[in-house]
């Protein structure tokens, strides 16, 4: 524009759409995980602790009804102010936490309780006593073990869904996402600083990412894309659980007619055809 710096130009334009996907993801507004299980689950009861280290309130798992059916739910919890961000680790899961909600996971397979895993967090944490304790073994973990639940597993990204950090929880039957949320195997940030030599490049990383809901739908990444309230699901937080809560129980009246052995099948070829563009 006449007259104005190449910086201020930069500021007044419209950002890309894959960014302003990211922005909406990361809004301070945006419902997290424990919003939409007050929302949606009944008589929610949470479990705590991994029977080997401790707790991690970085993910709430537990036991519940949705709509009359007992489920297990697991969730990664971002804060919202200051102190609650500290206290769940702005959202980043340590050993304890993932192998906390592969307990919960296990004991839903048992009793054939459904899993809803709700997907929100930057990343896995990268800090020294996250992997003492071993970090990349719980993911690898997790991952393995929820393959071979026999029972429906619906993964929904809801805000941030940040490489295997969120994979460990994202082995679903059927995996979906919000309309504004974002999945990807690095933050455009990181993308950026790695790629580009420079992390204030992560506008151009998100759209080179392919990141956003419409594009993993687009590769068969995901199942599906819940809508959101115009201008995204913090405008309008009870009418977003509502959008949720209609594809979370149609999907799960889908996945009623497999029984356990067809449900691993099925969860299986999923992934494994998952990159494969020779089929």
């Amino acid at each position: 524009m006449l007259g104005m710096t190449p910086e201020a130009e930069q500021g007044a334009r419209e950002p890309h759409p894959a960014w302003r996907r990211v922005l909406l993801a990361r809004h301070p507004k945006r419902p997290h995980s424990l919003d939409y299980i007050q929302a949606l689950i009944a008589d929610f009861d949470e479990i705590h602790g991994d029977r080997l280290f401790g707790d991690d309130p970085a993910i709430v798992a537990g036991f519940g009804t949705f709509r009359g059916r007992p489920v297990a739910v697991v969730a990664e919890q971002k804060g919202r102010d200051t102190k609650q961000k500290v206290f769940r680790n702005f959202g980043m899961p340590k050993p304890e936490g993932y192998r906390k909600a592969l307990r919960v996971m296990q004991t839903a397979a048992k009793f054939g309780r459904p899993v809803i895993s709700l997907l929100d967090t930057p990343g896995a944490y990268p800090g020294i006593d996250a992997e003492e304790r071993g970090q990349a073994e719980a993911i690898a973990r997790n991952l393995r073990e929820m393959a071979r639940l026999a029972t429906p597993v619906i993964a929904v990204c809801i805000g941030e869904g940040g490489s295997g950090g969120a994979l460990a929880l994202g082995v679903g039957n059927v995996v979906l996402m919000l309309e504004n949320a974002v999945y990807s195997v690095i933050s455009p940030e990181s993308c950026a600083a790695i790629i580009y030599r420079d992390a204030a490049k992560a506008e151009q990383a998100a759209a080179a990412l392919r990141l956003t809901a419409q594009d993993l739908r687009e590769l068969g990444l995901i199942d599906g894309i819940v809508p959101e309230p115009p201008g995204g699901a913090q405008e309008d937080p009870a009418a977003a659980a509502s959008l949720l809560g209609e594809h979370l129980a149609a999907r799960l009246e889908e996945l009623s007619a497999f029984d356990g052995r067809a449900l691993v099948d099925q969860r299986y070829a999923k992934f494994r055809g998952m990159g494969n563009f020779f089929a």
